[in-house]
């Protein structure tokens, strides 16, 4: 009975060394994550292998892991920043990212797990400024918005393709002019879409009036052509030709009388 303890607290302790080395040398990375070795005695970073992927893995328990999201993820950013003539324009602008997943050994060497703050923040605010600068308030405003993404977007990408991180999109959200800016370009727009509507309303009379002058031309020209061949002989001969339909009528009784002072028959008497 006496030697039963001093067997038994060895064992223990061995289980609790065992159970601590066993948690110290192994790892679970989850779904979207990927992590990068450290080897305590084996040169540091692990640079020339591929991140351990989702998983268990066991590792030295001297060694580290440190784990990283490699799914896209998303940065929301509220900018001030100036335009081409210095007015002051807030950007609200949101970037889609990742890591680039066979150089995050490389990405946490250089800038660590803190690489959003370090790189991806900095970038896309030196890409609106930039591009913000070259447009004017009224520009921003109006037509220029998805520009402006477009061109974000573009220089930003060339910024982080050199720091091993992946631009997926950048979405210019909304663009804020100052009150008083704001209302003077409103106030432009509407006078210049006033003016358009009333050029409109001016081209279609116009065209309206020419109408009704080219069909007025028309029909007068063309009465000029009728009493220009409408001579005595033809007219007699029309004469000839409606009275000798009316004397085909039932409803007629012809008497002829003599003639007109025209030539032509006279017709009296009804049945």
């Amino acid at each position: 009975m006496d030697k039963l303890p001093k067997i038994v607290l060895p064992a223990v302790f061995l289980v609790i060394l065992l159970v601590v080395l066993i948690s110290k040398s192994t790892v679970t990375i989850d779904s979207g994550e990927a992590g990068v070795l450290y080897k305590q005695f084996g040169g540091g970073v692990v640079i020339d292998e591929p991140p351990m992927g989702e998983g268990f893995h066991f590792v030295a328990p001297w060694n580290k892991v440190f784990i990283y999201e490699v799914r896209q993820q998303e940065l929301f950013e509220q900018m001030k920043v100036l335009s081409s003539n210095g007015l002051e324009i807030q950007i609200d602008a949101s970037a889609w990212y990742e890591p680039v997943y066979a150089k995050l050994g490389v990405l946490h060497q250089s800038l660590g797990e803190n690489y959003l703050d370090r790189v991806i923040k900095p970038a896309i605010r030196s890409a609106a400024r930039s591009v913000v600068g070259r447009y004017t308030p009224e520009q921003l405003y109006s037509s220029k918005r998805d520009a402006i993404q477009d061109e974000i977007y573009a220089e930003t990408k060339l910024i982080l393709e050199k720091q091993n991180v992946q631009l997926n999109e950048v979405l210019v959200r909304d663009v804020t002019l100052p009150n008083t800016i704001k209302e003077a370009i409103e106030r432009k727009l509407r006078q210049e879409q006033e003016s358009l509507e009333y050029e409109f309303r001016l081209v279609t009379a116009k065209k309206e009036a020419e109408k009704v002058t080219i069909e007025a031309q028309g029909k007068a020209d063309a009465n000029r052509i009728l009493s220009a061949s409408l001579t005595d002989k033809i007219l007699q001969d029309k004469g000839i030709d409606a009275t000798l339909e009316l004397a085909k009528s039932p409803n007629s009784k012809i008497v002829v009388v003599g003639s007109g002072d025209s030539g032509l028959p006279l017709i009296l008497g009804n049945n």
